[in-house]
């Protein structure tokens, strides 16, 4: 059976074509909200409804959009639902944070949580933590955005950069109790946190992302401390620190110098494990010729362990470090930081 432009769609008909239309996941919470006989019927024609020519998925949406021109959506209580997608997709820390940025109003009004220390300087943040424990203070940052947090971190006394991002790293969970002993030492300048639950914070991704966005002397300065510390925990900061995917940034020419020092098998390895519009970046810093002949060789090497991939991702990341300290490859904006 193939639904034509002339076939008349029932409504059924295109309910089913709109939920084939969604992403799977999406497609999936829909579905998940039918009842039994509501499920059947959708999915019986979703089965039996063969193809769908371009028209018939026209139609389906323009009547759709026409159920739904005298609806609208209503505003009352946008915020709050706002904020319960953002939770289910990225979880409450990262929603406080974007809903701070993008309805202020609103977070103050409806959410008393870490309130004013937020909303300071950097500089300020750093004076206020200065004289607090480095755990305390790992507790603090990681309630701010990251860039934040950074700034926040080189206003601190340089003593405390590496105990305070080694309690970051390691921190874990977090009672509320804690929190709350935190809130009245600081003279309820930072309001309590949501839920009543521990909260899992901190983490080896945090602390790299707070020493990637600092000044290059921060990371100098800590990363040799941190090794005397805990020598795992080095290791692990670096391998988070500069991944493959950081090699994305790279302009055409950077790509070229960082290509020129890679051996051909490494490379054929490392581009296996990524997606085709991930491949461009290295295919078009070469020549067409190259390009097409490294294409044609990663098809036909077929699959490789996952493994192998693996570690030829991080023999090209060593060589761009390698070139990186020479001043031969330059990350970024070409001043001393990079990602």
């Amino acid at each position: 059976m193939t639904v034509q432009t002339e076939t008349l769609l029932g409504g059924t008909d295109k309910a089913a074509i709109m939920v084939m239309l969604l992403a799977e996941e999406d497609a999936s919470r829909i579905l998940s909200q039918l009842t039994p006989d509501e499920l059947r019927q959708l999915a019986g024609t979703m089965c039996g409804i063969g193809e769908v020519e371009p028209q018939a998925i026209s139609d389906a949406i323009a009547g759709f959009s026409r159920s739904t021109e005298h609806n609208g959506i209503s505003g009352h209580g946008r915020v709050d639902n706002v904020r319960r997608l953002l939770n289910g997709a990225v979880g409450e820390v990262k929603t406080d944070n974007l809903m701070r940025q993008v309805a202020p109003e609103a977070q103050e009004e409806s959410l008393p949580a870490l309130g004013l220390l937020r909303w300071l300087d950097p500089k300020i943040i750093g004076e206020i933590l200065a004289d607090e424990h480095p755990q305390a203070i790992a507790v603090l940052l990681l309630q701010l955005d990251t860039d934040v947090a950074a700034a926040a971190l080189a206003a601190l006394p340089e003593d405390l950069h590496t105990p305070v991002l080694h309690r970051v790293a390691r921190l874990g969970p977090v009672s509320r109790q804690a929190i709350d002993i935190l809130e009245h030492t600081l003279n309820a300048k930072i309001e309590k946190l949501h839920g009543t639950i521990p909260l899992t914070m901190g983490g080896i991704r945090h602390a790299a992302d707070i020493i990637n966005r600092s000044h290059r002397s921060v990371e100098k300065n800590v990363m040799p401390k941190i090794g005397k510390i805990d020598k795992q925990l080095a290791k692990e900061l670096e391998n988070e620190m500069f991944k493959f995917e950081h090699l994305f940034v790279l302009d055409m020419k950077m790509t070229g110098v960082l290509l020129r020092e890679i051996e051909s098998d490494t490379l054929i390895l490392a581009l296996k494990g990524l997606e085709e519009e991930q491949r461009e970046q290295f295919f078009g810093a070469m020549s067409s010729r190259a390009a097409d002949g490294l294409r044609d060789e990663i098809e036909a090497r077929g699959r490789v362990k996952k493994a192998d991939v693996e570690t030829a991702q991080k023999e090209i990341v060593a060589v761009a470090k390698r070139l990186i300290a020479g001043g031969e490859l330059i990350m970024g904006e070409g001043d001393e930081d990079y990602v």
